[in-house]
């Protein structure tokens, strides 16, 4: 019993580490992207503070609000890079 619990335990903890590894490799290949996020669909916070959580913006391409997009395309759907100056 033992032996059984310690492989399944290994298998799991092998298993969860290719996930992790997986979402790392998804992650890499998206950017964040200001300024393109319709009312109710940015990812998180947004630049200047004024909220802390995805699904919050009240309007759309609010330059403040961001949204995860796939690498190299975010200045091709009018986005910018990076946060507004403060």
């Amino acid at each position: 019993m033992k032996n059984q619990a310690l492989v399944s335990s290994a298998l799991a903890a092998a298993l969860s580490l290719g996930l992790v590894a997986q979402a790392q490799a998804a992650d890499a290949a998206k950017e964040k992207c200001y300024g393109i996020a319709k009312a109710g669909q940015n990812d998180c916070a947004t630049a200047n503070g004024s909220h802390s959580c995805a699904g919050q913006s009240k309007a759309d391409k609010d330059a403040n609000e961001w949204k995860y997009v796939a690498k190299g395309t975010c200045e091709k759907e009018g986005g910018k890079l990076t946060a507004p100056k403060k």
